[in-house]
C-alpha cells in the first residue's frame, strides 16, 4: 500500500520548504499521498490540503490571542483528521507554537512524527526543548549550531542544512533577475527592494516606514528606482494604498510573488526580519532589516527577558555580526534607515566585503537539505510504529 505522509506548514517560508521536502520525498516514494495544510508552491507538488495555509498565519503575542481560539479549533480538527487517517508520519513545517502541540496530540497516538525547522529554543524559551522531546521523532535542523544545541539536550535531530541555500546557486546574474522581472532601470543610479513582510501584520507595520524611507531617498537621489515584491494581492493592496498615501510619485515597480527575483535584481535590499534577510544573504546582497511589531508583544518579550541572542535578522546570526544594520522598534524610522541605506549604496567596498562574507556562509549551509531530510524520514518510517504514547 502506498505510504500517506501527513505535512502542515503555517506560512510562505513553510510552504517553500514543505515544498522541496515534498519533491525530494516523491524521489523515494513516488506513489506517496501527501495530505495535510499546504500553500502554492506544497500545492503545485501535489500535496492535498485540508484548509487555506493562510488561515493558519499569525505572529506575535497580542495578536495571536485574538484568534487563539480558531487556531486551537482547527488544531483540533486536524488532530481527529490525522487519528483517523493514521499516515505514516506526520511532519510539522516550523511554526512550532501550533506543530509541536498538533505532533504531541499524533504521537501519544502512535503515529510517528517529524519537526521540520527547529524552534529557535537556543535563543529564546529555551524551557521550549522539553515540550520538543514530547513532541518529535526526529526534528530537521537546518542550522549546524542548532544541531549540537538539541543533540547536547538529547533531542533526536539530524542536521539537513538549508534547502535555499541548494536552490540558490553561488553565483546570481543580476541583469538576468532584472531582465526577468521586466525591470528596465537604464540610467538609474541604482535599484532598491522593499520587502516588508510576508504577513498582513508585518506589512502594516512596515509599508509605511519602509516607504517613507525610500522616499526620501528619492529625493536626495532622483536616479533612485524601486522594486517590492509582495506574497499575495491582498498583501499588494495594502501596500499600494500606502504607496498612494505616501509616496504616489515613487518610481516603485510592485511584483506578485518572485521575492528571489527582486532580491537578486537589487544593489540593495530593505527587509522585514525573518526568512527574506537568509534569502538575501544566499543572493549576495547586502541588506538593512527593519523590525517593528505590535508594541504590548515588544515590551512583553522586553521585561521577560525572553530573547538570548544579540541580533533579530538570521543573516546576523550567522555572520556572527550585524553586516546587515537592524532598525528595531523604536528605531524603525526614515530619520535612521534612509541615510543608512545611502551610506550603504555609497560604499562599494563595504558591499563587496558583505558579498564575499555571504559567500562564505553559503557554502557552509549546502548540505543537498532536501533529499538528505527525505533519507532521514524514510529511515524513520522504516523503523516501524511508535509505541502509542511516545516517550
Amino acid at each position: 500500500m502506498p505510504p500517506t505522509i501527513g505535512i502542515v506548514a503555517n506560512e510562505p517560508s513553510g510552504d517553500l520548504l514543505g515544498a522541496a521536502l515534498i519533491a525530494a520525498l516523491r524521489e523515494r516514494l513516488p506513489d506517496a499521498r501527501f495530505v495535510g495544510v499546504a500553500g502554492p508552491r506544497m500545492l503545485a507538488e501535489g500535496c492535498e490540503t485540508l484548509l487555506p495555509m493562510e488561515r493558519l498565519s499569525v505572529m506575535g503575542l497580542v495578536e495571536v490571542l485574538k484568534v487563539l481560539p480558531e487556531l486551537l479549533r482547527l488544531r483540533r480538527e486536524l488532530v481527529a483528521y490525522f487519528r483517523r487517517l493514521r499516515p505514516d508520519v506526520l511532519i510539522g513545517v516550523d511554526a512550532p507554537d501550533f506543530n509541536l502541540g498538533l505532533e504531541r496530540r499524533l504521537r501519544r497516538a502512535g503515529i510517528r512524527t517529524v519537526h521540520m525547522v527547529s524552534p529557535t529554543v537556543w535563543a529564546w524559551r529555551a524551557g521550549r526543548v522539553r515540550q520538543i522531546r514530547r513532541s518529535v521523532d526526529l526534528m530537521l535542523s537546518i542550522f549546524p549550531f542548532e544541531a549540537d544545541f538539541l543533540d547536547a539536550r538529547e533531542v533526536p535531530v539530524r542536521y539537513v542544512g538549508h534547502p535555499l541555500a541548494d536552490a540558490i546557486p553561488l553565483e546570481v546574474d543580476q541583469a538576468e533577475a532584472r531582465a526577468a522581472l521586466g525591470l528596465d532601470i537604464r540610467g538609474a543610479e541604482a535599484l532598491v527592494a522593499l520587502l516588508p513582510g510576508s504577513r498582513r501584520a508585518e506589512v502594516e507595520e512596515l509599508a509605511e516606514p519602509m516607504l517613507e524611507t525610500a522616499l526620501r531617498c528619492h529625493r536626495e537621489r532622483p536616479d533612485l528606482r524601486f522594486v517590492a515584491p509582495m506574497v499575495s494581492e491582498s498583501l499588494c493592496r495594502i501596500m499600494e494604498a500606502e504607496r498612494q498615501r505616501i509616496a504616489p510619485d515613487l518610481p516603485l515597480v510592485m511584483v506578485h510573488g518572485r521575492s528571489r527575483e527582486a532580491i537578486a535584481a537589487a544593489d540593495v535590499v530593505l527587509t522585514a526580519s525573518g526568512t527574506a534577510t537568509l534569502e538575501a544573504l544566499l543572493l549576495k546582497r547586502p541588506m538593512l532589516v527593519a523590525y517593528r511589531i505590535n508594541p504590548v508583544t515588544y515590551h512583553l518579550v522586553k521585561a521577560l527577558r525572553l530573547i538570548k541572542v544579540r541580533y533579530a535578522a538570521m543573516a546576523n546570526l550567522l555572520a556572527g555580526r550585524e553586516l546587515a544594520p537592524e532598525f528595531i522598534q523604536e528605531r524603525c524610522t526614515p530619520d535612521l534607515m534612509a541615510p543608512a541605506l545611502l551610506a550603504l549604496l555609497d560604499d562599494s567596498g563595504r558591499r563587496a566585503g558583505i558579498a564575499a562574507e555571504y559567500e562564505r556562509i553559503h557554502r557552509t549551509l549546502r548540505n543537498d537539505a532536501a533529499r538528505t531530510a527525505a533519507a532521514a524520514v524514510v529511515d524513520l518510517m522504516a523503523a516501524g510504529s511508535p509505541p502509542r504514547g511516545g516517550r
